[in-house]
């Protein structure tokens, strides 16, 4: 026991120090913990309503059914919440960005780039009742991949290929309009379309070479099947969510 009073002061500072890290320990981690597993429960859900991973193709047309335009419409509420809520979460604790999805093709960053998608494609295309919450849904997404670029100093930068060509926009047309769908079209829309983009995937593009993350196309490449079809001991026959009520469906893409 140290006999002089700065040895006192001392010994009492070490083991108040001792007792405020446990304190802190204890608060940060379960916060930390709770706003990862709310951020990963709609990523998964995610996984059956557009794919593994999930691109924007996939979106809209496993929601070219009749109730289709209904679901996509909830889907951009609950995603327009999801994604305010993953602003806050991320500002607040930015050690979240770094932890990783379970699924090795799963991740916020493609999510959230997935949504974009989505959205700005019903914003310049798509004829129906979701045009007005796409947009809301685009301008808080949007709001997040921004600020979180800002966060980490990753300046905005074009992606070194285009994510959607003019031959696999007209592709991704063909395909929706044979699901259903009703879609503007013209150099105007196009033009839009390209005017949205520049808006957000310069940021994506840089977040995803800083966190080393692959974000995803707008058109699967493959016809790799979800990850709720597959398991440690095999895979199923490839059948969609559709297909469970008795109704079949080809390959897509």
């Amino acid at each position: 026991m140290p006999n002089t009073p700065l040895g006192r002061g001392l010994v009492a500072f070490e083991a108040g120090m001792g007792l405020g890290f446990l304190a802190l320990v204890i608060g940060y981690l379960p916060v930390l913990n709770q706003s990862f597993s709310r951020r990963e429960v709609n990523i998964s859900l995610l996984d059956a309503r557009a794919g593994s991973p999930p691109t924007a193709a996939e979106m809209l047309r496993r929601h070219s059914h009749d109730r289709g335009m209904e679901e996509l419409q909830q889907l951009f509420h609950e995603w327009e919440r999801w994604s305010a809520d993953l602003l806050e979460s991320h500002l607040s604790y930015p050690v979240l960005a770094y932890f990783r999805s379970h699924h090795d093709n799963q991740s916020w960053l493609g999510a959230l780039t997935a949504i974009l998608d989505a959205t700005a494609f019903v914003i310049v295309s798509l004829e129906g009742t979701c045009e007005r919450q796409a947009q809301l849904t685009f301008a808080i997404t949007r709001h997040t991949i921004v600020d979180l670029a800002q966060i980490f100093n990753c300046p905005p930068r074009e992606p070194e290929q285009d994510r959607l060509p003019s031959a696999e926009l007209t592709s991704l047309r063909t395909t929706l309009a044979e699901a259903g769908l009703r879609l503007r079209e013209g150099s105007g829309v196009d033009q839009k379309l390209s005017e949205l983009r520049r808006m957000y995937e310069p940021y994506v593009y840089s977040l995803s070479n800083y966190l080393r993350i692959t974000i995803p196309p707008w058109i699967p490449k493959s016809s790799r099947i979800d990850n709720w079809q597959t398991s440690a001991w095999g895979r199923s026959t490839g059948l969609q969510i559709d297909d469970l009520s008795g109704e079949a469906h080809d390959e897509h893409f």
